[in-house]
């Protein structure tokens, strides 16, 4: 499959009153055309710093992209204009932001909102550019389309400000539409519901999704691979059935364990990770899971782990082998 996004080595920091905030710390990952790419972990931990930083949407000052490269169809984004970059976040990258209410503009119709980026980045007439907000806000199931192209933000509900936020995603049908935590908000009905009409476009279009959010029942249903984020770090990256089936880094094993399931196979309660997120000010000089984390190791305390393979596609940041420490602690207790 042809690869539309390359990210290396990312790293972005926001220099505040209180120090230095290390958001993402080298992160690299890549997305092929038509895939969806799950990105997962906990409020804090550079999910949503790590696609804004590709879109160039971090606040300078105070954040700064201090290095990395991100590909996107064989143009380097952190390199180019504001005005390229401008048409490309436009026109060929789609994002669907998390709270449709403070995404949406309160004060315009949600027609001239929809129609915005078509008129703007393909040359539309009105009445080109209304014609085909009608046929995308039928394509994400608001009834009577062309009847609301006059309503405001105010007259949706939430669940329907979603699917407006999703119509004007892919206004220009992008390459690449990034969701992040786009059900968030929503109740659990209508979370599916959107998740089911992101799955049914993207087969549909055949574009590529990236999915940030901190849960993962949400991936397992919806994307191909997966990349477990922590304190600014890729910890562990695999396909979604080698991470569900076989997860390598303590912090994946804690959110899978705190996962219910319905399956009987879950006899014990559910797991919590003990302790609290990393304070982020300080230089990452070694393993940030290291004060939660059940397995630690002296060297986890001295050296920052790098990502090393675990298996086929599947890459670990960890100094232990969570399988070989289980198996120990297991023939431990039955002597």
């Amino acid at each position: 499959m042809p690869r539309v996004l390359e990210v290396k080595d990312l790293v972005t920091r926001f220099h505040t009153p209180e120090g230095v905030v290390h958001a993402v710390n080298g992160v690299s990952f890549y997305l092929d055309e038509g895939e969806t790419l799950g990105i997962v972990g906990e409020s804090g931990c550079g999910k949503s710093v790590t696609v804004l930083s590709i879109l160039r949407l971090i606040p300078e000052p105070p954040g700064r992209i201090e290095r990395g490269q991100a590909n996107f169809m064989g143009r380097d984004l952190l390199t180019l204009s504001k005005e390229e970059m401008r048409y490309i976040r436009g026109a060929q990258i789609g994002m669907i932001f998390q709270d449709p209410m403070t995404s949406l503009n309160p004060v315009m119709t949600i027609g001239k909102q929809v129609a915005e980026p078509m008129v703007e980045h393909l040359g539309m007439t009105e009445t080109q550019a209304k014609d085909r907000v009608a046929e995308l806000l039928g394509m994400v199931g608001i009834p009577r389309a062309r009847e609301r192209f006059d309503d405001f933000p105010h007259q949706f509900s939430g669940g329907m400000r979603q699917r407006v936020m999703i119509a004007m995603a892919l206004s220009c049908s992008p390459k690449i539409l990034i969701a992040d935590e786009p059900t968030t908000a929503l109740d659990v009905t209508i979370q599916a519901q959107i998740i089911d009409l992101v799955k049914e476009l993207r087969d549909k279009l055949g574009m590529a999704v990236i999915w940030i959010t901190h849960d993962l029942g949400i991936i397992a249903g919806l994307a191909e691979r997966v990349m477990v984020m922590y304190a600014g770090f890729a910890v562990e990256k695999a396909s979604v059935r080698d991470l569900y089936a076989d997860p390598r880094h303590p912090y994946t094993v804690g959110l899978l364990g705190s996962l219910p399931r319905i399956d009987g196979r879950h006899s014990q309660r559910l797991m919590s990770i003990e302790g609290r997120p990393p304070d982020l000010l300080e230089e990452p000089r070694y393993c940030p899971f290291s004060p939660r984390c059940p397995y630690v190791l002296e060297t986890c305390w001295e050296e920052h782990p790098e990502l090393r393979l675990a298996g086929y596609q599947h890459e670990v940041a960890c100094w232990v082998d969570v399988k070989e420490a289980d198996l120990q602690k297991a023939a431990a207790g039955n002597d």
